[in-house]
C-alpha cells in the first residue's frame, strides 16, 4: 500500500431475504459497488466492503406463514441463495453477513440507546393498522391507497413513490391490505419515533456541502425531503425483529424495532463483526472514526431517503450532533456517508421487473447461460446509472458480440496468437516509431482517465474510456499489419510487443468491470496465481448463536492500477476465445421464456 492510501468503506445496500436476486436488483446495489471497490483496491486504498441480507419484518413473516415454515427458516434459506448469487457475480465483500446475528442485535440496541439517551428517540401513541381477519399488525409497506398529497393511486403506507413524501398508513385515502385486500382497522398503539425534525438544520448543511460531488438526482431528491421532515416510527407491533432494549419493552414479545431501522445499522454492525473476525476487534474504527476515511453507499433510487436522510440522522444523533446536542454513545462519534451513490431503475423489455408476473431473470439463471463478465459489462456500459434504462436481450447480445467479442476478445486473440505462433514468447521491442510511442502513451494515460471516472462512480464513462484504448490498439494493428511483415522480424516483434503491452494495460483497466476475463488474459500473458481477488463462501459461528454462511475473501493480489512493463521472453501459448459469441436465436429463446412459453 502507498503511504497516501485511504480507508474507504464501500456499503452496498442490504438485499431483503425473501427471494433470489434478479439482474434489476444487482444493477443498483451490487455490481457498481464491486467495480468501485476493485478499482480502489488496485489504486492502493484500504477498502472495507460490507453488507448482508436484511432478514426482519412482516414481509418475511407473511411469506414464512404462507410456506408453513418459521421466519428464521425462510431467512436461512434465502440468505444462502442470495450469498450464492453474489458469489457468482464475483462480489468482493470483505464480509457479507446477515441481520439475524447476535452481534447485529447488540449493535442495533446500542445505537437505539444512544439516540434515546440524547433525546432523539421518544415514545408516542399512534394509530396502528391491523388485519380485521387475523388481528395481526399490517406493516406500512403492505398497505396501499391513494396519496393524500399528490393523488397517486398506489402509494404505500410509508412513502409515496410518485412524490417521495413520507406517509403514515392512516393518511392514505381508501387504504387496503396488499395481503388480502381487506380494509385495515386502525387502533391505538405506543411506539418509538425518531425525531427527524431535530436534524433538519444539520442535515441541510451536510447535504448542501455535497453540491457538485453527488449525482444531481440524488442530491435534489434528498434536499427536497428537508422541506417536510416528520418524526418517523422506529418500532412496530411485530413478533419478528430486534427487541427494544428498555425496561418495560425488552420482554414485550409484540414490540420490536422496525426493520428499516435495524437494516441501515447493518453497515456498522457488519464492520464490527468483520473486525472481530479479522482478529482485531477495534479495526472498524479506522473506517468509522478517522476523519480522513471515506464512505460510499450504493443502492437503487427507492432507498435514497434511508441513506441520505435517515441513516445520517441516526449517526448524527448517536454522536450528539442534532438540535438537542448530546454526547456520543459508548462506541464514540461515527461518521456520516461521504457519498450516496444511487442508481435509477432497470426495466426489462419495456416492463418493470416483477417476480410474481415472471417479468424477471434471476442472477442464478443468467449465470447458468451467459458469462458473468457479459452481465457486468452490460451493467457498466448500459445500466441505469443516471436514468431508468431498459434491458433487452437484443441489446445485450449486440453489446456482447460487437464489443466484448469483436473488440476486446479480438485484440487479445489476434495479438497473443500471432506472437505465440511467430515467436513462442513475448518478443522484444526495438527502435520504437512515433506510432508505437503514441499508442503506448495513450494506453498509459488511460489509468488516470479511467481511474478519475471510477473514483466518482461514473462507470459508463470509465468503461467507455477503457474500450477507447482497446479500439485504438485494434486500429494500430490494422495499420501496422504485422502479419504482412516477412523480412524484418525485429519490426514484427516490436509491433507485437507494443500490442501485447496495451493488451496487458487494458486487462488492468478492465479488471474492475471484467475480473474473470482479466484473470484469463493475465494467464495468457504468462502470469501465475491470482490476478484479481475472488470471494469465497464460508460457514461461521458466533458464541451462543447458530452457524451461518458469509462471503469474504483475500483481495491483496497482484492487481495494481498502473501500467506494468511486460517482460520479453515470457512463454506464450495459443489463446482460447475470451468470450462466447451469442447466436441470434438466444433473443427468441429468452423472449419466449419471458412470455412463459
Amino acid at each position: 500500500m502507498s503511504s497516501s492510501s485511504r480507508h474507504i468503506l464501500t456499503a452496498p445496500a442490504w438485499p431483503y431475504a425473501n427471494g433470489p436476486r434478479h439482474i434489476g436488483h444487482v444493477s443498483g446495489f451490487a455490481l457498481p459497488a464491486d467495480m468501485f471497490s476493485r478499482y480502489q483496491r488496485m489504486a492502493g486504498n484500504k477498502v472495507l466492503m460490507v453488507s448482508g441480507t436484511d432478514e426482519h419484518g412482516t414481509p418475511i413473516q407473511v411469506k414464512a406463514d404462507y410456506e408453513g415454515v418459521t421466519a428464521r427458516e425462510l431467512a436461512d434459506r434465502y440468505n444462502r441463495v442470495i450469498a450464492e448469487d453474489l458469489l457468482g457475480l464475483g462480489m468482493t465483500y470483505d464480509l457479507f453477513t446477515r441481520t439475524t446475528t447476535l452481534n447485529h442485535y447488540a449493535i442495533v440496541q446500542e445505537l437505539f440507546k444512544g439516540l434515546y439517551d440524547n433525546g432523539y428517540v421518544f415514545a408516542k401513541t399512534t394509530m396502528g393498522a391491523i388485519s380485521p381477519s387475523t388481528g395481526r399488525t399490517l406493516p406500512d409497506r403492505y398497505i396501499e391507497g391513494t396519496c393524500p398529497i399528490c393523488g397517486y393511486d398506489g402509494a404505500r403506507g410509508d412513502q409515496c413513490d410518485n412524490c417521495g413524501n413520507q406517509l403514515d398508513p392512516i393518511d392514505l385515502i381508501n387504504p387496503v391490505s396488499r395481503i388480502n385486500g381487506e380494509t385495515p382497522k386502525f387502533v391505538e398503539t405506543e411506539h418509538f419515533m425518531l425525531d427527524l425534525p431535530a436534524f433538519t438544520e444539520v442535515l441541510g448543511r451536510y447535504l448542501r456541502s455535497k453540491q457538485g460531488d453527488w449525482r444531481p438526482n440524488v442530491l435534489k431528491f434528498a434536499l427536497n425531503l428537508l422541506d417536510d421532515m416528520q418524526p418517523r416510527a422506529i418500532s412496530r407491533d411485530l413478533d419478528w425483529g430486534v427487541p427494544i432494549p428498555l425496561d418495560g419493552w425488552r420482554d414485550n414479545p409484540a414490540k420490536k424495532l422496525y426493520v428499516w431501522f435495524d437494516a441501515v445499522i447493518g453497515y456498522f454492525s457488519a464492520s464490527v463483526e468483520w473486525a472481530r473476525r479479522s482478529g482485531d476487534p477495534e479495526a472498524w474504527r479506522a473506517w468509522w472514526q478517522d476523519p480522513e476515511a471515506l464512505s460510499y453507499y450504493f443502492m437503487g433510487k427507492d432507498n435514497i431517503v434511508f441513506h441520505a436522510e435517515i441513516w445520517p440522522a441516526m449517526l448524527l444523533g448517536y454522536s450528539g450532533e442534532g438540535d438537542k446536542g448530546g454526547t456520543p454513545g459508548s462506541l464514540g462519534r461515527l461518521t456520516v456517508p461521504d457519498e450516496v451513490v444511487s442508481s435509477e431503475f432497470l426495466t426489462m423489455e419495456g416492463r418493470k421487473f416483477s417476480s410474481s408476473r415472471q417479468v424477471v431473470i434471476y442472477v442464478k439463471d443468467f449465470l447458468e447461460r451467459y458469462d458473468v463478465d457479459a452481465l457486468r459489462y452490460y451493467i457498466a456500459v448500459a445500466g441505469p446509472e443516471n436514468q431508468d434504462t431498459d434491458f433487452t436481450w437484443q441489446h445485450f447480445r449486440e453489446r456482447n458480440n460487437n464489443e466484448l467479442v469483436a473488440q476486446w476478445g479480438n485484440l487479445v486473440n489476434r495479438s497473443i496468437n500471432m506472437a505465440a505462433k511467430e515467436f513462442g514468447a513475448i518478443p522484444a521491442a526495438v527502435d520504437l516509431t512515433d506510432a508505437d510511442r503514441a499508442l503506448l502513451e495513450r494506453s498509459k494515460a488511460g489509468f488516470a482517465a479511467v481511474g478519475a471516472e471510477l473514483g466518482r462512480s461514473r462507470f459508463k464513462n470509465a468503461v467507455t474510456e477503457a474500450f477507447d484504448v482497446v479500439r485504438e490498439a485494434n486500429g494500430y494493428l490494422s495499420a501496422q499489419e504485422p502479419w504482412k511483415i516477412k523480412d524484418d522480424p525485429a519490426r514484427k516483434g516490436t509491433v507485437l510487443h507494443v500490442a501485447l503491452q496495451v493488451v496487458d494495460d487494458a486487462k488492468s483497466l478492465l479488471t474492475p468491470f471484467l475480473p474473470e476475463s482479466s484473470q484469463k488474459v493475465f494467464e495468457m500473458l504468462g502470469g501465475e496465481g491470482e490476478w484479481s481477488g475472488k470471494p469465497r463462501l464460508e460457514v461461521v459461528s458466533e458464541p451462543g448463536g447458530p452457524d451461518y454462511p458469509i462471503l469474504t475473501g483475500d483481495y491483496d493480489t497482484k492487481a495494481r492500477w498502473e501500467s506494468q512493463p511486460i517482460q520479453p521472453g515470457v512463454p506464450l501459448v495459443k489463446p482460447t476465445p475470451l468470450f462466447k459469441k451469442l447466436d441470434e436465436s438466444i433473443v427468441d429463446e429468452e423472449l419466449a421464456r419471458l412470455e412463459g412459453e
